[in-house]
């Protein structure tokens, strides 16, 4: 008792603290009323209707200062109010600020009537001189704000092309909504009572933990089914060893009394020690009266054996498990399709992968070759976001493969639901991602690249490139590296002169992206544009080579020999050779022979089974378990693989995952 009235006064603080936040207010007056009846003290707490008040004092007095052009006034309490970790570690904080010194910088000359005062706007811009040297010179590597930077040496920034932008009527109200938008937010996260912290952090704690163990569990689950397998075959090894070591034994005894050991009984013991799949070839190959040779082969037998051997895994009813997916609950549906890929991206490289994708091929696990109205693709059109996002998960991990790409490229009603998909998601970030990504897969076979130039596909993937930091660095690497891809055909780098300042452009900004590893698929993409005259020209009214200069100064060597080759491009007045490596008049097929399974595919998983409910492998082997359904697999044979040099952009379609992994293609 005594505990709780120790706290009484400071709980009660925070009870009021949360109904002046709610805007109770007579549950407050009713509340605040009785405590004093009561003669229960109401703690002071560090929040309330005082702290809401002085917050849009605060706000108040940024944006009149920011009206009047009180530069000083502004960054004081600028520094003094918005916290130092928000301002040097918050992107869009920092681009704000540099935006309102930009603003400061040109009030005068937007404001004055008449001619400015020479030594205020001198003053004006030292400040921004200084800011740029100092802590503006963060963002100098973003394309965005490189052209500021020339502001403090211009005699007359009102008339250069470059900041005709900043003096349009519609820069500073534009800037001045950002800055209140900004001030909102900031402030009203810092008003938050501390009883809602207290339930939220409580709360998110718990649910992330409770998340984490049904995830811990169901991976303990799978480990537990691959060891015990690991285990029947140990103690079925360790029966045979104590066999032949017993009569091991006995031939030695023997050897004593002087009784020989004949080489058939020699190759009859050897035979039981090594795997099945070398017993007949050792029967009929091996000669055991040659000194050491038993040994020498068991030795040599040894490692194989360990690593071998990856069972296959069990066959499904895959009608039963299509009807399920296209009549059962969105639950069901999302465990299954959660189940299906997994069965992919877990499996073994090898034979154990082959085996599953042959499997879903032959069954038409996806309805690729289906005309019925309801099919296992439409799932990607499902009300259910978890089931859109699963569903593109899946396809994205058929991409990922070869031979998967080849089952989904034989329908173009597949690409065409992917594009739509990819055009209407808006939601669920996991999803566009993952309908990007077998897009971008899809992007390596030539008749389905020809489809997506024909649909537009490249004017999308320029107008979300505009923003590259709103974009995830998944999607923006697979974005530019499909880009890349179609810009490689003569129909796509035509469609790009239709709009060649836009693409130009885009691509200029994306070249001091923080990002580096969307730089090879930037400069690919900017080397294969420049083979069309218009676009050269077009590149070089906008000053492409002093911009790519600037990158050869701050580049790696890779990225410098490659912007060399670029501006070499940009200059040519004719097509140098080999610049239609990917072109119209190749073979038929770009289809690279590499299978890349991503470790994304897998991240952040949305549904965790409930206690007693089933998930993964043991869902399919549980309730879906068939008969003969798993097929042998028939190997395309590869493309021969086409070389170049590291030091020149790439010419020939790649995705990500194949790149990073240093595939020829």
């Amino acid at each position: 008792m005594g505990d709780i009235l120790a706290h009484e006064s400071e709980l009660l603080g925070l009870v009021k603290e949360y109904l002046d936040f709610a805007e109770f207010e007579d549950t407050l007056k009713t509340f605040s009323k009785e405590c004093k009846i009561k003669g229960k003290p109401l703690c002071k707490t560090a929040g309330g209707s005082l702290r809401d008040s002085k917050s849009l004092i605060i706000q108040k007095d940024l944006v009149a200062a920011f009206d009047s052009g009180d530069q000083k006034m502004f960054f004081n309490l600028w520094e003094e109010h918005i916290p130092t970790s928000i301002r040097d570690g918050d992107s869009l904080a920092q681009k704000l600020e540099f935006y309102l010194h930009i603003h400061f910088a040109i009030y005068l000359l937007k404001h004055s009537v008449g001619r400015p005062d020479r030594e205020e706007l001198e003053e004006r811009i030292s400040y921004f001189k200084t800011y740029l040297e100092t802590k503006g010179a963060a963002l100098s590597q973003t394309m965005e704000f490189l052209p500021f930077y020339a502001l403090p040496f211009v005699p007359n920034p009102m008339v250069h092309p470059s900041f005709k932008e900043l003096f349009q009527d519609s820069w500073t109200p534009e800037l001045k909504l950002k800055l209140e938008k900004f001030l909102a937010l900031i402030f009203k996260a810092s008003n938050t009572p501390k009883l809602l912290t207290m339930y939220k952090e409580n709360g998110q704690s718990n649910k992330e933990m409770l998340q984490q163990l049904h995830q811990q569990l169901v991976e303990a689950e799978r480990r537990s089914m691959t060891y015990l397998k690991r285990y029947n075959k140990i103690q079925a090894d360790y029966h045979n060893l104590i066999g032949v070591t017993a009569e091991l034994v006995d031939s030695l005894e023997a050897t004593v009394s002087g009784k020989m050991i004949t080489p058939e009984y020699l190759q009859s013991v050897c035979i039981r020690l090594f795997s099945n799949q070398m017993r007949q070839s050792l029967a009929h190959s091996v000669d055991f009266t040659r000194p050491g040779t038993a040994s020498t082969m068991l030795r040599a037998s040894l490692a194989p054996v360990r690593s071998k051997d990856v069972p296959l895994l069990p066959s499904l009813d895959y009608e039963k498990l299509k009807k399920d997916l296209i009549w059962g609950s969105d639950r069901l549906k999302a465990f299954l399709l959660q189940a299906l890929r997994w069965r992919l991206t877990t499996s073994h490289p090898g034979e154990q992968r082959e085996t599953v994708l042959q499997a879903y091929i032959s069954n038409d696990l996806l309805d690729c070759h289906s005309h019925s109205q309801r099919s296992v693709l439409q799932l990607l059109h499902s009300k259910s976001e978890v089931v859109r996002q699963y569903t593109a998960r899946l396809v994205n991990a058929f991409a990922s493969l070869a031979e998967g790409r080849l089952y989904l490229a034989q329908n173009t009603t597949v690409l065409r639901m992917l594009e739509g998909r990819l055009k209407e998601e808006d939601k669920d970030v996991i999803t566009r991602e993952n309908v990007l990504g077998a897009l971008q897969k899809f992007s390596l076979r030539r008749p389905l690249q020809t489809a997506m130039i024909q649909d537009g596909l490249i004017f999308w993937l320029i107008d979300i490139l505009k923003e590259p930091d709103c974009l995830s660095d998944y999607t923006l690497e697979y974005s530019v590296a499909l880009l890349m891809n179609l810009c490689l055909r003569s129909a796509g780098k035509n469609m790009c002169a239709k709009v060649a300042g836009l693409v130009l452009k885009v691509l200029s900004d994306l070249l001091g992206h923080e990002n580096h590893e969307i730089q090879p698929y930037v400069n690919g993409a900017l080397y294969s544009i420049l083979s069309i005259p218009s676009i050269r020209e077009e590149a070089r009214a906008m000053g492409m080579e002093d911009i790519l200069r600037c990158f050869i100064k701050e580049g790696n060597a890779e990225m410098i020999r490659q912007i060399e080759f670029i501006i070499k491009q940009l200059n040519s007045e004719e097509l140098p050779d080999g610049v239609l490596e990917s072109d119209d008049d190749e073979d038929e097929d770009d289809e690279e022979d590499h299978d890349t399974m991503e470790a994304d595919l897998d991240k952040d998983e949305l549904i965790q089974p409930q206690l007693g409910e089933l998930s993964g492998e043991k869902l399919l082997t549980t309730e879906y378990l068939g008969i003969m359904t798993n097929t042998g697999k028939v190997r395309r044979k590869g493309l021969a693989s086409v070389q170049w040099s590291v030091d020149e952009p790439l010419r020939r379609p790649v995705t990500p995952g194949g790149h990073r992994n240093g595939y020829p293609v």
